[in-house]
């Protein structure tokens, strides 16, 4: 929904101290502090009313200076993934530090090189999983700044903690080093859930374009990550020192994100679309007679999941079906031609991480641009089961490691194609659910709603992870 089109009443405050606190309410509440039952508005008239105020010239909602708050939300949707995103793209870094340090035999990997990015994933997905599930379900109760900002500043602290051991010797003390890595792992993908749940929670409350503005920014981190990756390369720059610019470059985008966030929060814009249903349970709890109507407007989530159940398995599945092949699998792919820098060196980093971040955000950008079919969750939720067709697609094309399976599609340009295909339907899909949710349930269930498909999206990548072993070992 376009923002010209869900414009809202402001009431004038009348005393001096309460302008200063940016507070308001929807005209529809306002009058005295003893608010009646008959003071709720009533949804099928909500235009009506909003035209009316309008032309008798009372405020309306305020605009989004500068287009800073769309702006965080890209940001801050970055940010839910660029700690991970560094964290799996450093791998040569992880490589070098659990390497045989009693040999000067590079060939043979250790057994912690061997496992280390299977451990990084379940210490990832775990997790996260389960905290985005908390969140969905209590995240409500805990203050919205809370959430944001602690998870914020502990993943920032964690951040420079992992960048200083950057530049510590820990040859001798490598499964110390190994554990306390896991430790920072599942520390800081706990509060990104929070922050990710949160986020889209907030997202939920505003115009379509704001979640298009988060979950584009997700992929934009993985676009972030996925040039730099290639800059590396291009510069064959020591492991330890591209990791520690990496790591720097992370605590800087974290740092950003909390002070533009800070400043996005004490906007007038935020705080209308944020906290109207904060002072309007207020005012109606000071009438004992709309008490009983205040408990009705607590979001419960039985009748949230209800509403939303098919568009939450749609995004479930669509990243079931990603993380199923991606990366695991796809990451084996190679070039039918060898000898040339693009076939040995690029092939890999650009189809495999660069063309399906690009896609995915594309994917995403398309989705919140068209909003189609957001209304029809049905038709979601067969175009998500139709994606399924890209498992043994992939699994047919050039995989260096095959035994189990033929190899019908040899050609690089088939394998891309697919990617990009790939990569499409996985950003436009998983941004047309999260638009759907929140629309599909009323005002004050949004958060709820929005935090619960965030929940969903977590249980797919980690349902898709555990798939992807069997398939890895399918095709050994």
């Amino acid at each position: 929904m376009d923002f010209a089109t869900n414009v809202r009443p402001l009431l004038q405050d009348t005393d001096d101290r309460e302008t200063e606190s940016d507070t308001f309410l929807d005209d529809a509440y306002a009058g005295s502090i003893n608010a009646s039952t008959s003071n709720l508005p009533d949804p099928d008239k909500e235009t009506a009313v909003e035209t009316r105020m309008a032309a008798a010239g009372h405020r309306i909602a305020p605009s989004d200076k500068f287009h800073y708050t769309y702006a965080v939300f890209y940001l801050m949707g970055m940010t839910t993934m660029v700690p991970w995103n560094f964290f799996v793209t450093a791998e040569e870094y992880w490589q070098y530090k659990f390497r045989n340090v009693s040999s000067n035999d590079t060939s043979a990997l250790t057994p912690r090189q061997l496992e280390f990015q299977s451990d990084l994933s379940i210490a990832a997905a775990v997790p996260g999983t389960v905290f985005l599930i908390l969140n969905a379900c209590a995240g409500h109760k805990v203050p919205l700044h809370v959430r944001m900002n602690g998870s914020l500043v502990l993943m920032l602290l964690i951040m420079i903690g992992t960048t200083a051991l950057v530049r510590v010797d820990t040859d001798q003390w490598q499964d110390a080093f190994f554990n306390l890595t896991m430790l920072s792992v599942v520390v800081i993908n706990s509060f990104s859930a929070i922050l990710t749940g949160g986020l889209f929670g907030i997202a939920g409350q505003f115009s379509a374009h704001y979640m298009t503005a988060a979950v584009s920014g997700q992929a934009l981190g993985g676009i972030f990550s996925a040039v730099a990756d290639i800059i590396a390369l291009t510069f064959a720059s020591n492991p330890s020192t591209t990791a520690f610019v990496f790591f720097i470059v992370g605590c800087a985008v974290l740092l950003l994100s909390l002070f533009a966030y800070i400043v996005m929060s004490k906007t007038l814009f935020f705080k209308y679309y944020t906290s109207s249903k904060t002072l309007m349970k207020s005012s109606l709890e000071a009438d004992p007679a709309a008490r009983a109507v205040c408990a009705r407007l607590e979001p419960r989530f039985p009748v949230v999941l209800r509403k939303i159940w098919i568009y939450g398995f749609s995004e479930w599945l669509v990243f079931v079906t990603t993380l199923s092949i991606y990366p695991a699998v796809t990451v084996l792919v190679g070039s039918q031609h060898h000898g040339r820098p693009w076939n040995d060196v690029y092939f890999l980093p650009v189809v495999n991480y660069l063309l399906f971040n690009t896609g995915d955000y594309l994917g995403r950008v398309f989705a919140g641009l068209f909003e189609w079919p957001w209304n029809n969750s049905i038709l979601i939720g067969v175009l998500t089961i139709a994606r399924i067709a890209f498992v043994p697609a992939m699994l047919l094309c050039n995989i260096t490691q095959h035994h189990n399976f033929p190899v019908l599609f040899h050609s690089d340009y088939i394998f891309i194609v697919l990617m990009a295909a790939f990569a499409l339907s996985n950003g436009y899909l998983a941004n047309i659910a999260l638009i759907g949710a929140p629309r599909a349930v009323d005002g004050h269930e949004k958060e709820m709603a929005s935090s619960m498909m965030a929940a969903f999206l977590g249980i797919g990548l980690a349902c898709g992870s555990a798939i992807s072993l069997m398939i890895i070992e399918m095709i050994k």
